[in-house]
Protein backbone atom coordinates (compact mmCIF):
# COMPACT_ATOMS: atom_id res chain seq x y z
CA UNK A 1 0.00 0.00 0.00
CA UNK A 2 1.27 3.01 -0.97
CA UNK A 3 2.28 5.35 2.08
CA UNK A 4 1.27 9.37 1.60
CA UNK A 5 3.36 11.72 3.30
CA UNK A 6 1.27 14.53 5.15
CA UNK A 7 4.04 14.92 8.07
CA UNK A 8 4.85 18.81 8.52
CA UNK A 9 8.33 19.00 9.06
CA UNK A 10 10.46 16.99 8.11
CA UNK A 11 8.64 16.20 5.22
CA UNK A 12 8.35 15.02 1.92
CA UNK A 13 10.75 15.86 -0.54
CA UNK A 14 11.09 15.10 -4.66
CA UNK A 15 11.98 11.82 -5.25
CA UNK A 16 14.64 12.80 -7.66
CA UNK A 17 16.14 14.60 -4.38
CA UNK A 18 16.22 12.00 -2.70
CA UNK A 19 17.30 9.50 -5.68
CA UNK A 20 20.35 11.72 -6.36
CA UNK A 21 21.67 12.23 -2.71
CA UNK A 22 21.83 8.53 -2.09
CA UNK A 23 24.35 8.25 -5.36
CA UNK A 24 25.84 10.68 -4.26
CA UNK A 25 26.68 9.14 -0.40
CA UNK A 26 27.76 5.95 -2.56
CA UNK A 27 30.07 7.79 -5.29
CA UNK A 28 30.24 11.88 -4.87
CA UNK A 29 30.38 13.44 -8.34
CA UNK A 30 32.62 11.35 -9.34
CA UNK A 31 35.07 11.42 -6.86
CA UNK A 32 35.15 7.65 -5.67
CA UNK A 33 34.23 9.06 -2.26
CA UNK A 34 30.88 9.50 -0.72
CA UNK A 35 29.14 12.91 -0.04
CA UNK A 36 29.57 12.12 3.89
CA UNK A 37 33.32 12.06 3.94
CA UNK A 38 33.81 14.35 1.26
CA UNK A 39 35.73 17.60 2.09
CA UNK A 40 33.55 20.90 1.92
CA UNK A 41 37.14 22.48 0.91
CA UNK A 42 36.87 20.26 -2.42
CA UNK A 43 36.53 21.89 -5.62
CA UNK A 44 33.99 19.60 -6.09
CA UNK A 45 31.49 20.56 -2.85
CA UNK A 46 32.33 24.02 -3.83
CA UNK A 47 30.68 23.64 -7.15
CA UNK A 48 27.78 22.14 -5.31
CA UNK A 49 27.88 25.09 -2.87
CA UNK A 50 27.76 27.72 -5.86
CA UNK A 51 25.32 25.96 -7.74
CA UNK A 52 22.60 26.22 -4.98
CA UNK A 53 23.41 29.95 -4.50
CA UNK A 54 23.07 30.19 -8.40
CA UNK A 55 19.61 28.77 -8.82
CA UNK A 56 17.94 29.78 -5.50
CA UNK A 57 18.66 33.49 -6.96
CA UNK A 58 17.51 32.28 -10.05
CA UNK A 59 14.13 30.83 -9.37
CA UNK A 60 13.10 33.85 -6.71
CA UNK A 61 14.38 36.30 -8.97
CA UNK A 62 16.89 37.66 -6.40
CA UNK A 63 18.09 41.16 -7.52
CA UNK A 64 21.73 42.48 -6.99
CA UNK A 65 22.87 43.41 -3.60
CA UNK A 66 21.78 40.45 -1.63
CA UNK A 67 23.56 37.36 -0.49
CA UNK A 68 22.09 33.91 -0.49
CA UNK A 69 23.49 31.90 2.82
CA UNK A 70 23.27 28.34 3.68
CA UNK A 71 23.83 27.91 7.83
CA UNK A 72 23.11 26.00 10.75
CA UNK A 73 20.95 26.18 13.53
CA UNK A 74 17.45 26.10 12.49
CA UNK A 75 15.25 28.94 11.85
CA UNK A 76 14.98 29.10 15.83
CA UNK A 77 19.47 30.18 15.59
CA UNK A 78 17.69 33.22 13.43
CA UNK A 79 15.20 34.27 15.73
CA UNK A 80 18.22 35.53 17.40
CA UNK A 81 20.68 36.61 14.68
CA UNK A 82 18.15 39.15 12.83
CA UNK A 83 17.69 41.24 15.86
CA UNK A 84 21.68 40.45 16.51
CA UNK A 85 22.19 41.95 13.53
CA UNK A 86 19.48 44.51 12.90
CA UNK A 87 17.97 46.01 16.28
CA UNK A 88 19.52 49.37 17.58
CA UNK A 89 16.59 49.75 19.60
CA UNK A 90 13.10 48.41 18.75
CA UNK A 91 11.36 46.25 16.29
CA UNK A 92 7.71 44.89 15.11
CA UNK A 93 6.69 42.02 15.80
CA UNK A 94 3.47 40.40 13.58
CA UNK A 95 2.94 37.03 16.25
CA UNK A 96 0.81 34.55 13.73
CA UNK A 97 1.30 31.61 16.01
CA UNK A 98 3.60 29.54 18.18
CA UNK A 99 7.31 30.24 16.20
CA UNK A 100 6.34 34.12 15.78
CA UNK A 101 6.17 33.81 19.50
CA UNK A 102 9.68 32.01 19.76
CA UNK A 103 11.60 34.60 17.55
CA UNK A 104 9.02 37.66 20.03
CA UNK A 105 10.70 35.59 23.08
CA UNK A 106 14.51 35.85 21.16
CA UNK A 107 13.82 39.60 20.32
CA UNK A 108 13.32 40.86 23.91
CA UNK A 109 16.91 40.62 24.57
CA UNK A 110 17.90 43.03 21.86
CA UNK A 111 15.77 45.77 22.62
CA UNK A 112 12.30 46.61 22.65
CA UNK A 113 9.69 44.36 20.75
CA UNK A 114 6.09 45.80 19.47
CA UNK A 115 3.80 43.17 19.28
CA UNK A 116 0.66 42.66 17.13
CA UNK A 117 -1.60 40.22 18.23
CA UNK A 118 -4.96 38.79 16.86
CA UNK A 119 -7.55 37.60 19.52
CA UNK A 120 -6.21 34.20 18.09
CA UNK A 121 -4.37 32.44 15.66
CA UNK A 122 -6.74 31.31 13.02
CA UNK A 123 -6.30 34.62 11.15
CA UNK A 124 -3.67 37.34 10.38
CA UNK A 125 -3.90 40.47 12.18
CA UNK A 126 -4.48 42.79 9.69
CA UNK A 127 -5.35 47.12 9.66
CA UNK A 128 -1.70 47.95 12.03
CA UNK A 129 0.12 51.14 11.64
CA UNK A 130 3.80 50.05 11.02
CA UNK A 131 5.77 52.81 13.14
CA UNK A 132 8.39 54.50 11.37
CA UNK A 133 11.03 54.61 13.62
CA UNK A 134 11.36 50.75 14.48
CA UNK A 135 14.27 48.81 12.90
CA UNK A 136 12.16 46.27 11.20
CA UNK A 137 9.01 44.75 10.88
CA UNK A 138 9.04 40.82 11.25
CA UNK A 139 6.54 38.10 10.21
CA UNK A 140 6.09 34.60 9.46
CA UNK A 141 4.65 34.11 6.40
CA UNK A 142 3.17 30.44 6.95
CA UNK A 143 2.00 29.40 10.25
CA UNK A 144 2.06 25.53 10.03
CA UNK A 145 0.47 24.74 13.87
CA UNK A 146 -2.69 26.99 12.75
CA UNK A 147 -2.47 26.76 9.02
CA UNK A 148 -2.54 30.47 7.85
CA UNK A 149 -0.27 31.86 5.20
CA UNK A 150 0.23 35.45 3.74
CA UNK A 151 -0.07 35.48 -0.01
CA UNK A 152 1.10 39.00 -0.89
CA UNK A 153 4.24 40.76 -0.01
CA UNK A 154 3.90 43.70 2.49
CA UNK A 155 4.78 47.01 1.00
CA UNK A 156 6.11 48.97 4.60
CA UNK A 157 8.95 51.30 5.11
CA UNK A 158 10.77 49.86 7.18
CA UNK A 159 13.01 46.80 6.79
CA UNK A 160 11.07 43.70 6.26
CA UNK A 161 12.26 40.73 7.63
CA UNK A 162 10.52 37.11 7.33
CA UNK A 163 10.60 33.77 8.55
CA UNK A 164 9.18 31.48 5.04
CA UNK A 165 10.60 27.95 6.57
CA UNK A 166 7.25 26.71 5.56
CA UNK A 167 6.25 28.50 2.07
CA UNK A 168 9.62 29.43 0.47
CA UNK A 169 9.43 28.70 -3.68
CA UNK A 170 5.44 27.67 -2.96
CA UNK A 171 4.67 30.95 -4.53
CA UNK A 172 6.45 34.35 -6.32
CA UNK A 173 8.24 36.49 -3.55
CA UNK A 174 9.00 39.71 -4.43
CA UNK A 175 12.13 39.72 -2.62
CA UNK A 176 13.29 43.11 -3.78
CA UNK A 177 10.43 44.15 -0.45
CA UNK A 178 12.53 42.73 2.02
CA UNK A 179 15.91 43.14 4.30
CA UNK A 180 16.00 38.85 5.39
CA UNK A 181 14.27 36.01 3.99
CA UNK A 182 15.22 32.67 6.15
CA UNK A 183 13.76 29.34 7.32
CA UNK A 184 14.78 26.15 8.07
CA UNK A 185 14.99 24.23 4.62
CA UNK A 186 13.00 20.59 6.27
CA UNK A 187 9.73 21.29 4.72
CA UNK A 188 10.00 22.84 0.97
CA UNK A 189 13.67 22.52 0.61
CA UNK A 190 16.16 19.97 2.50
CA UNK A 191 16.33 17.46 4.90
CA UNK A 192 17.02 18.66 8.47
CA UNK A 193 20.51 20.10 9.57
CA UNK A 194 20.58 23.88 6.88
CA UNK A 195 19.09 26.89 7.53
CA UNK A 196 18.98 29.15 3.86
CA UNK A 197 18.95 32.83 4.82
CA UNK A 198 18.39 35.92 2.08
CA UNK A 199 19.98 39.32 3.38
CA UNK A 200 19.84 42.45 1.82
CA UNK A 201 23.71 43.48 1.87
CA UNK A 202 23.27 47.12 2.83
CA UNK A 203 21.03 46.51 5.97
CA UNK A 204 24.47 44.96 7.53
CA UNK A 205 26.45 46.57 9.80
CA UNK A 206 24.82 49.09 11.30
CA UNK A 207 24.41 48.23 15.17
CA UNK A 208 26.21 49.73 17.40
CA UNK A 209 26.91 46.27 19.62
CA UNK A 210 29.49 43.82 18.79
CA UNK A 211 28.14 40.56 17.38
CA UNK A 212 29.87 37.18 17.69
CA UNK A 213 31.76 35.82 14.60
CA UNK A 214 29.43 32.72 14.24
CA UNK A 215 26.15 35.19 14.70
CA UNK A 216 27.37 38.20 12.18
CA UNK A 217 25.99 37.51 8.48
CA UNK A 218 28.94 39.13 7.79
CA UNK A 219 31.12 36.27 8.30
CA UNK A 220 29.38 34.02 6.26
CA UNK A 221 28.92 36.25 3.50
CA UNK A 222 32.62 37.09 3.76
CA UNK A 223 33.10 32.91 3.13
CA UNK A 224 30.46 31.71 1.13
CA UNK A 225 28.61 30.08 3.83
CA UNK A 226 32.04 28.21 4.89
CA UNK A 227 33.41 29.88 7.30
CA UNK A 228 33.13 26.57 9.28
CA UNK A 229 32.08 23.04 8.14
CA UNK A 230 28.67 24.32 6.40
CA UNK A 231 26.03 21.26 6.75
CA UNK A 232 27.38 19.07 3.42
CA UNK A 233 24.46 16.94 2.89
CA UNK A 234 21.16 18.76 3.31
CA UNK A 235 23.13 21.58 0.90
CA UNK A 236 23.66 18.87 -1.35
CA UNK A 237 19.88 18.02 -1.14
CA UNK A 238 18.64 21.46 -1.71
CA UNK A 239 20.45 21.79 -4.70
CA UNK A 240 18.53 18.08 -6.07
CA UNK A 241 15.18 20.46 -5.18
CA UNK A 242 15.89 23.31 -6.63
CA UNK A 243 17.04 21.60 -9.87
CA UNK A 244 13.86 19.83 -9.62
CA UNK A 245 11.78 22.89 -8.93
CA UNK A 246 13.40 24.15 -12.45
CA UNK A 247 12.51 21.16 -14.36
CA UNK A 248 8.87 21.13 -13.07
CA UNK A 249 7.72 24.97 -13.99
CA UNK A 250 9.91 26.98 -11.36
CA UNK A 251 8.24 28.80 -8.69
CA UNK A 252 5.05 29.60 -10.72
CA UNK A 253 4.95 25.70 -11.51
CA UNK A 254 4.66 25.12 -7.54
CA UNK A 255 1.98 28.05 -7.25
CA UNK A 256 -0.01 26.29 -9.84
CA UNK A 257 0.21 22.37 -8.40
CA UNK A 258 -0.05 23.81 -4.55
CA UNK A 259 -3.49 26.03 -5.50
CA UNK A 260 -5.08 22.56 -7.23
CA UNK A 261 -4.12 20.39 -4.18
CA UNK A 262 -5.19 23.17 -1.83
CA UNK A 263 -8.49 23.88 -3.56
CA UNK A 264 -9.36 20.44 -3.76
CA UNK A 265 -8.85 19.43 -0.23
CA UNK A 266 -10.48 22.38 0.92
CA UNK A 267 -13.66 21.80 -1.12
CA UNK A 268 -13.91 18.30 0.75
CA UNK A 269 -13.50 19.98 4.55
CA UNK A 270 -16.40 22.38 3.33
CA UNK A 271 -18.62 19.34 1.69
CA UNK A 272 -18.36 16.62 3.88
CA UNK A 273 -20.37 17.12 6.97
CA UNK A 274 -18.19 15.85 9.45
CA UNK A 275 -15.43 18.29 8.84
CA UNK A 276 -14.71 22.20 8.75
CA UNK A 277 -11.71 24.14 8.36
CA UNK A 278 -10.18 26.20 11.40
CA UNK A 279 -9.16 29.34 9.85
CA UNK A 280 -11.12 32.17 8.30
CA UNK A 281 -10.95 31.25 4.71
CA UNK A 282 -8.78 34.37 3.11
CA UNK A 283 -5.95 33.32 5.35
CA UNK A 284 -6.48 29.60 4.76
CA UNK A 285 -2.44 28.15 3.80
CA UNK A 286 -1.80 26.40 0.56
CA UNK A 287 1.01 24.11 2.55
CA UNK A 288 -0.77 23.42 5.75
CA UNK A 289 -4.58 23.12 5.46
CA UNK A 290 -5.86 21.90 9.24
CA UNK A 291 -9.50 20.50 9.93
CA UNK A 292 -11.31 19.40 13.06
CA UNK A 293 -14.58 17.40 13.03
CA UNK A 294 -17.87 19.37 13.30
CA UNK A 295 -18.87 20.19 16.93
CA UNK A 296 -21.54 16.82 16.24
CA UNK A 297 -19.19 14.43 15.75
CA UNK A 298 -16.38 15.21 18.13
CA UNK A 299 -16.47 12.39 19.57
CA UNK A 300 -14.90 10.78 15.78
CA UNK A 301 -11.62 12.12 16.16
CA UNK A 302 -9.45 9.34 17.13
CA UNK A 303 -11.43 6.72 14.70
CA UNK A 304 -10.85 8.67 11.74
CA UNK A 305 -7.10 9.04 12.69
CA UNK A 306 -7.05 5.56 13.01
CA UNK A 307 -9.05 4.66 9.80
CA UNK A 308 -6.54 7.37 7.76
CA UNK A 309 -3.62 5.85 9.06
CA UNK A 310 -4.80 1.92 8.14
CA UNK A 311 -5.04 3.69 4.15
CA UNK A 312 -1.54 5.41 4.07
CA UNK A 313 -2.35 8.80 5.06
CA UNK A 314 0.86 9.29 7.35
CA UNK A 315 1.20 12.59 9.73
CA UNK A 316 -1.82 13.92 8.99
CA UNK A 317 -2.83 14.33 12.97
CA UNK A 318 -2.81 18.21 14.10
CA UNK A 319 -0.33 19.32 16.06
CA UNK A 320 -0.61 18.73 19.80
CA UNK A 321 -1.01 22.59 21.45
CA UNK A 322 -4.15 22.44 18.50
CA UNK A 323 -5.81 19.11 17.96
CA UNK A 324 -7.34 18.13 14.65
CA UNK A 325 -5.78 17.22 11.64
CA UNK A 326 -3.10 18.96 9.70
CA UNK A 327 -2.48 17.77 5.96
CA UNK A 328 1.00 19.63 5.39
CA UNK A 329 1.30 19.77 1.22
CA UNK A 330 4.11 21.09 0.09
CA UNK A 331 5.64 21.52 -3.41
CA UNK A 332 6.85 17.64 -3.67
CA UNK A 333 3.01 16.52 -2.61
CA UNK A 334 1.52 14.61 -5.86
CA UNK A 335 -2.12 15.52 -6.31
CA UNK A 336 -2.48 11.72 -5.94
CA UNK A 337 -1.91 12.14 -2.12
CA UNK A 338 -4.62 15.03 -2.24
CA UNK A 339 -7.04 12.83 -4.46
CA UNK A 340 -6.44 9.65 -1.91
CA UNK A 341 -6.84 11.68 1.22
CA UNK A 342 -10.05 13.18 0.04
CA UNK A 343 -11.72 9.55 -0.73
CA UNK A 344 -10.42 8.62 2.53
CA UNK A 345 -12.44 11.26 4.37
CA UNK A 346 -15.88 10.23 1.97
CA UNK A 347 -15.22 6.66 2.95
CA UNK A 348 -15.22 7.38 6.35
CA UNK A 349 -18.18 9.83 5.75
CA UNK A 350 -20.24 7.13 4.44
CA UNK A 351 -19.46 4.95 7.10
CA UNK A 352 -20.92 7.17 9.89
Amino acid sequence: MKKHNFYAGPSILPQEAIDGTIKALQDFAGTGLSLASVSHRSKEFDAVMNDAVALFKELLEIPEGYSVLFLGGGASLQFAMVPFNLMKKKAMYINTGTWSTKAIKEAKMFGDVIEIKGDDFFSIPKGYNVPEDVDYLHITTNNTIYGTEYFEDLDVNVPLVADMSSDIFSRKVDVSKYAIIYGGAQKNLAPSGVTFVIVKNDVLGKVDHQIPTMLNYQTHIAKNSMFNTPPVIPVFTALQTLKWIKANGGVDGMNKRNTEKAETLYAEIERNKLFKATVTKEDQSIMNICFVMNDKFKDLDKDFLEFATQKGMIGIKGHRSVGGFRASVYNALDIESINALVDVMKEFEEAQ
